[in-house]
């Protein structure tokens, strides 16, 4: 009979990540008055590499800062210059502070073509609100 200190134990192997050598990718940037979450995704809408503010340690009202946002931003895209990536495309989500920083990272890191910029802001389905009647 075996003890279980005489068992195997088993050894955890890191996951392998896929080798994607993909040049153009997608950053989709969600930035909101608290918060800015990025994610690059490959052409098919696979996320590959993505995060928020909060996963560099920032808390509270600096995760809406656009230093906060600039950091990240470099971080993701020095990673993603490790896979392949050339070229880039923006889509931006909300309206918030993190836009400048997003762009100046960007520029920072250079070698990066930014293939296209995209507002995917939801509008208010009937649009603008109509004035109310007049009480009579």
């Amino acid at each position: 009979m075996a003890t279980p200190t005489a068992a195997k134990a088993k050894t955890a192997t890191p996951k392998k990540k896929k080798d994607l050598k993909l040049e153009s990718w997608v950053l989709h940037v969600q930035t909101t008055d608290n918060n800015t979450i990025l994610s690059l995704v490959d052409a098919n809408g696979n996320k590959v590499i993505g995060g928020g503010t909060g996963k560099l340690g920032y808390k509270g009202s600096k995760k809406s800062t656009p230093y906060a946002a600039e950091v990240l931003t470099k971080q993701i895209l020095k990673e993603a210059q490790g896979i392949g990536l050339k070229e880039i495309g923006v889509v931006f989500r909300w309206v918030g502070l993190a836009r400048d920083g997003i762009f100046k990272a960007i520029n920072e890191i250079g070698l990066i073509d930014i293939a296209y910029i995209k507002e995917d802001t939801a509008i208010q389905f009937w649009g603008c609100k109509w004035r109310r009647k007049k009480r009579i």
